[in-house]
């Protein structure tokens, strides 16, 4: 308690004081008192120097460590057994040499990488980095990048990568993305957080079979990934049904403050998911399909749908039994295998192919530059 006749001269004594740490404190923080630096530190600051000393030091004394580190001895017994018993770095005390170093003798653990919160070996950054360039490399969007690219150069900064590791990566590791359509990330981020707070979306939707835009109000269900593009499965309040769009055809999009409307997933499943592809339907009928002996070599180790059936017959051929609701994008992968398949059954799907072909035929022998025009991926209405 202050006396009342120094009150005064205390209270501007204080303020003096206070002020003076105030000021001091930035020199504390950049080092300039070393004890309080020391005591500062966090553990995980402290457990990546501890892990850095050992990577570029033969051996290191009790005393060069508690020099380095700035802490007391029973911190530094705590450190050093959390490195090695829960970590598992391989840190044995040398006592001809009279201090610890990493048993580089531990081949199978490998060099140990810290990450907040995970510990990887060089071989395991290594492999994440790899990852790293698959997710590049299938993110022909571009929707990942700006997310992967951060993690990335950390795994790059931690392993003591280079330029030239991301270039042995890009000649070691070579994917081929095609038909994958570029959308505005904006638009795609908008979509996500009107999934996660389940709200409703104003969007305009170009569809590019009937060449037309509509506006139209949507309770996003799911963002779907299907054949290196985006599409949306939500219920259309334009046409009171569910319908799936292509990310990439939403022109413009927005977040309407009222609750999305809940589809239970057993009836996405039933009327988005049951059919073959990405098309919708409800009355699902299964094709049989037959390839040569010579292209079942391939097709006999592909999924194709779910619960597609196949058996090989007596001639070495494999039949192919599937589900589909709309035609569609069934017939265009058979027409991809022709002359290497028939359609044995539904008669509708196999006149239909068989219709295509002679278009494709007249339209070759009118102008050979033509294309198919098959592309009729995401809602038309």
């Amino acid at each position: 308690m202050l006396r009342k006749g120094n009150q005064s001269t205390d209270r501007r004594t204080l303020a003096r004081k206070t002020l003076y740490h105030l000021f001091q404190l930035p020199a504390i923080l950049y080092g300039k008192n070393k004890w309080i630096q020391g005591a500062l530190m966090a553990k995980t600051d402290r457990l990546a120097k501890l892990k850095l000393l050992f990577d570029h030091t033969p051996f290191l004394t009790k005393a060069r460590l508690l020099y380095e580190l700035e802490v007391s001895e029973a911190t530094l017994k705590r450190d050093l057994a959390l490195l090695r018993d829960r970590l598992n770095a391989p840190i044995v005390f040398d006592r001809d040499k009279g201090g610890w170093r990493l048993d580089r003798t531990c081949a199978h653990l490998g060099t140990q990488y810290e990450m907040p919160g995970m510990w990887f070996s060089a071989q395991e950054i290594h492999a994440l980095l790899t990852m790293q360039h698959l997710l590049a490399n299938l993110d022909a969007g571009g929707l990942l990048q700006p997310h992967i690219d951060p993690l990335r150069k950390k795994l790059a900064r931690i392993l003591g990568a280079n330029a030239n590791d991301d270039a042995e990566l890009g000649r070691r590791i070579k994917l081929a993305t095609l038909g994958a359509r570029r959308m505005h990330l904006p638009a795609f981020q908008t979509l996500g957080t009107a999934l996660l707070r389940r709200l409703r979306l104003r969007l305009r939707y170009r569809s590019r079979g009937k060449a037309q835009s509509t506006e139209r109000e949507v309770s996003p269900q799911r963002l779907v990934h299907y054949r290196d593009n985006w599409y949306l499965d939500a219920w259309c309040h334009l046409r009171n049904a569910l319908r799936n769009f292509s990310v990439d055809a939403i022109e413009h999009v927005q977040i309407v403050d009222t609750p999305a409307r809940d589809v239970p997933e057993s009836e996405l499943d039933a009327t988005l998911g049951a059919g073959y592809g990405i098309f919708a339907g409800h009355e699902v009928q299964w094709a049989t399909l037959r390839f040569t002996a010579h292209r079942a070599r391939w097709v006999a180790a592909e999924t194709w749908h779910p619960q597609q059936r196949g058996t090989w017959d007596e001639a070495g051929r494999w039949l192919l039994e599937l589900p589909y609701a709309d035609p569609r994008e069934l017939e265009m992968d058979i027409l991809r295998h022709m002359p290497h398949v028939e359609v044995l059954a539904p008669a509708e799907l196999r006149q239909s192919v068989v219709k295509k072909m002679q278009e494709g035929l007249r339209a070759s022998g009118a102008d050979s530059g033509a294309g198919s025009g098959f592309d009729t991926r995401g809602s038309d209405d």
